[in-house]
């Protein structure tokens, strides 16, 4: 009894206490701990996924290089102000991206192709408009393209006023550009997030300014000379158009087209561009995007839908109604046009259009004959009537031959990939504003001015019918 007692008092005496501060065998095991941390941070990411719906883009790894900011901006120039909120939730579309330096790869070697043929073959003349002035009947005549020896009007019948240093940057770009225009300073420069080390590398960034806008860029300090030969705002190179020199004089936003819809003129030696209004920020890296959205899906270009508006019609009333643009009469006299020669309502005999309605503020385009093609021929139309050019899209699209291959992707997806922000407001005294202030007070401003004492052989009275199913208050 003793020897059981030494023996049970030895085994709960100090070896026993001994062991009961030591922790658990289960968590003395280092890969046991760093799998169950796993674990719980991976159900934590997929719960935080499953309730985050507005997350529509995805990386294929985490590892992504991405560079920190190129540029800060002096405090008074407020270029983070007023962004527009986004209130979606839902996301139908995701957009997976390919790895990183997969893309780069690629999208380097589809540089170095020879463009695709056959090249279109333009129009040059001189012309008291930049764009030639051309008649209906003559702009509709080019839309089927089935002939590639006949030449096309598109723009530059008066040179485009940059310098020569900035024309020769412009055409030493090979592979992939990104274009913006800043005109009246109406806008502020944004730069680019999320850009991976080599993008400045392979991308070029282009900037269109006028003089009013290069003006306050150096008041605010962001530009150090408008006599400077060479300017960059972060990743951007500013490029001075002298808009009173062969332009749309007092029209900023008609000069802002000619970089938007003529990007493959301007940069005659790019493959792809992306076109980004300079109201919005773009948050994804321009290779993934045009890799992902253009390339990835074989298409032409990339463009977003509208978040509204499904039928030009309707955008042709919001512009009236919201005075978007001020001649109401003639922004009728563009739908009787477009009525008359074709256009019809969006149907699902469309698709695989799914809207005839974009948002432009975005355009990705791999250049070549189509896309070519349909930019030019939406030029035309913006100087015809105005610089509006959600409404010739559709009736650009269906009516030319051979025809765009287009991705109209989901309006989540263009609220990931871009930021809106808020123009700078503010009075202008310029004639055409003034002349714009009295003209809106006569049109009335109502988006029903277009269609209201419609007689019936109106030549958008079918396309009325069938938009509203048949409705007789036509």
């Amino acid at each position: 009894m003793e020897g059981i007692s030494i023996r049970n008092l030895n085994f709960m005496g100090k070896p026993k206490s001994h062991a009961s501060s030591l922790p658990p065998p289960f968590f003395q095991s280092k890969l046991l701990c760093f799998s169950l941390l796993y674990l719980l941070t991976s159900l934590s990411l997929a719960f935080y996924n499953s309730l985050s719906a507005t997350r529509c883009l995805f990386r294929s790894s985490p590892y992504d290089p991405i560079q920190s900011p190129l540029f800060t901006y002096p405090s008074s120039y407020g270029e983070h102000k007023y962004v527009i909120p986004t209130h979606r939730n839902s996301c139908s579309s995701p957009v997976h991206f390919s790895d990183y330096w997969n893309v780069l790869r690629e999208i380097q070697e589809l540089s170095t192709l020879p463009p695709p043929l056959p090249a279109l073959r333009y129009i040059k003349a001189k012309s008291q408009s930049f764009g030639g002035n051309f008649s209906t009947q003559n702009r509709v005549s080019y839309f089927n393209h089935s002939d590639d020896g006949i030449e096309v009007p598109c723009g530059f019948f008066k040179d485009f006023p940059v310098s020569d240093s900035d024309r020769k940057a412009m055409e030493s770009c090979h592979g992939l550009v990104v274009v913006s225009a800043l005109f009246n300073d109406h806008d502020k420069i944004r730069q680019p997030k999320s850009l991976g080390s080599k993008t400045m590398d392979t991308v070029c960034f282009f900037m269109f300014v006028d003089e009013v806008t290069l003006a306050a860029l150096e008041q605010h300090g962001v530009v150090k000379s408008r006599a400077s030969p060479e300017s960059r705002v972060g990743v951007w190179r500013i490029v001075k158009v002298n808009s009173d020199e062969g332009l749309y004089e007092n029209n900023p936003a008609m000069n802002g087209v000619i970089p938007k819809y003529l990007v493959h003129r301007l940069f005659p030696n790019s493959k792809f561009s992306i076109w980004v209004d300079a109201k919005m920020q773009l948050m994804v890296d321009p290779l993934l995007l045009i890799h992902a959205l253009v390339v990835a899906q074989d298409v032409d270009m990339a463009i977003s839908r509208h978040p509204f508006f499904v039928h030009t019609m309707e955008e042709a009333m919001a512009t009236a109604r919201w005075k978007k643009w001020w001649d109401v009469e003639g922004l009728r006299l563009q739908m009787e046009t477009y009525c008359g020669n074709g256009l019809q309502p969006w149907t699902p005999e469309k698709l695989p259009y799914p809207s005839d309605v974009p948002d432009s503020a975005v355009i990705l385009r791999r250049h070549g004959p189509r896309s070519d093609l349909f930019s030019c021929l939406v030029f035309n139309e913006l100087e015809a009537f105005n610089p509006r050019d959600q409404l010739p899209f559709a009736y650009v699209r269906d009516g030319m031959s051979p025809k765009v291959k287009m991705n109209m992707f989901d309006v989540e997806v263009f609220e990931q990939i871009a930021l809106e922000y808020r123009h700078v407001l503010k009075r202008s005294s310029s004639p055409a504003a003034e002349q714009g202030t009295k003209r809106r007070r006569v049109g009335g401003g109502f988006g029903h001015d277009l269609v209201v004492n419609s007689s019936c052989c109106s030549r958008c009275q079918n396309y009325l019918l069938e938009m509203w199913g048949g409705d007789s208050h036509v």
